[in-house]
Formats: structure tokens, sequence, C-alpha cells
């Protein structure tokens, strides 16, 4: 049974707080309707094919790098898709925002003396836009893409990575992220307090979490 998320975040027990970027501190309804929606259509005008035809060409691609560094590299799928993706990112930039309270969940933290710290398996262009657009990197102290380790978040070469560059204290150190997948890698190399969000994308209900502590959202941690 997944607990509840303020009966086991004892502040006073964290030094260093790592929070991922999309779906925990951003909506990641941007990045659905970009890959799902927006891509295949952009895809489809370029190549003189339906949006059908657009997406079962792309699905097997896209399920090919799946927990890869290139799933999240704009710089690859610019190459094979053949689009400036980063361009199309910019064009529709006002449908980026953040999710609910999580302003006001940085404010808090930082205002308790906390170190905060984005990890982000995004692209360094996709983060300059999402910035751009939103002021988040004003927000926290350090900003960490797993592109400049080479290795994404679900591996442990990036945790290896992250401490060499950033030492901390996984006893005393959150992390809270959407992709399980991250968690598990996170808590294998060591990093005691994990919190899983529940409802990544606000435009799709929450999900079932059954081995970490779940929120809705950080809001729910302030």
């Amino acid at each position: 049974m997944a607990q509840r998320a303020n009966a086991v975040v004892d502040w006073d027990a964290i030094d260093t707080v790592l929070v991922d970027m999309d779906g925990t501190l951003l909506d990641l309804a941007f990045d659905n309707f970009f890959w799902r929606e927006l891509v295949p259509r952009r895809y489809a005008e370029r190549n003189g094919m339906s949006v059908q035809a657009a997406e079962q060409t792309l699905a097997p691609r896209f399920a090919a790098k799946v927990g890869t560094l290139d799933w999240y590299c704009l710089d690859h799928w610019t190459r094979d898709l053949g689009m400036d993706l980063k361009a199309l990112k910019r064009e529709y930039r006002e449908h980026i925002r953040f999710l609910p309270g999580a302003q006001v969940f940085l404010a808090a933290v930082r205002a308790r003396g906390k170190s905060v710290s984005i990890v982000t398996n995004a692209h360094r262009d996709t983060f300059a836009v999402k910035a751009e657009h939103t002021g988040l990197d004003k927000l926290v102290d350090s900003v960490v893409c797993s592109h400049d380790f080479a290795a994404p978040k679900e591996s442990a070469a990036f945790w290896v990575a992250l401490e060499r560059h950033a030492p901390f204290d996984g006893a005393r150190t959150l992390l809270i992220e959407d992709s399980l997948a991250v968690l598990v890698a996170a808590r294998a190399h060591g990093v005691r307090h994990t919190i899983a969000i529940r409802r990544p994308d606000s435009r799709e209900p929450p999900r079932a979490i059954a081995d970490f502590v779940g929120v809705d959202g950080v809001f729910e941690l302030v």
C-alpha cells in the first residue's frame, strides 16, 4: 500500500532535493502532445503521407529508443526525422506550463535551506526552450541534464556520474520523479527518500503507484 507523502517526508532528515522537470514540475501534457500529435502531423505533411501512415512509420522507431539517451536527444530525432524540433518546440512554447503548485513548492523547499537541483533527461536545447518560457532555471540552485553525462537517468552510470559531479549524501537526499524506472535506479544507488508523481499529465487521471510513496503532485508536499 502506498504511504502518504506527508507521513514520510522528514525535512530535517533531508539536505538535498533532486527534482525531475517534465511530469514533476512541468506538465507532461506538452510533451505528450508534441510527440504523439504534433510530430506525426508535421512528419506527415513533410513526407506527403497521412497522419495514420506517419504514426505507423514513427511508432517502431520511437519504441526502439525507449530507455536510451537517444530517446531524449533532440539532435538524434532532428537528424532521424529531418525536422527542426527545437524550432517546433519554440513555435508551440505557449503550451508549456507548470504543474499545479510547482513554483510554490520550489520556493518553500529553498526557504527551508535545502539544496534544490533539477535532474532531467531533457536535451539541453529542450531545457533552454522551457526555461526561456517559464523561468524555471531561476527557481532552483542548479540543473543537470543526463546528456551532460552521456547516460539516461534510468541507468546506474548516470547516478555514479552525478555523485562525482555534485557529491551528495544518498541517505539525506530526496528524489521526486514521475518515472518509476528512474526511481528504481536512484534507490539502487542509495537515494533513500523517493517520491513518485501519480499525475504527470494534467489531462490524464492519476496512476496507481505500488512500490513508492506517491503523490498527485508536488503541491501535496508543501
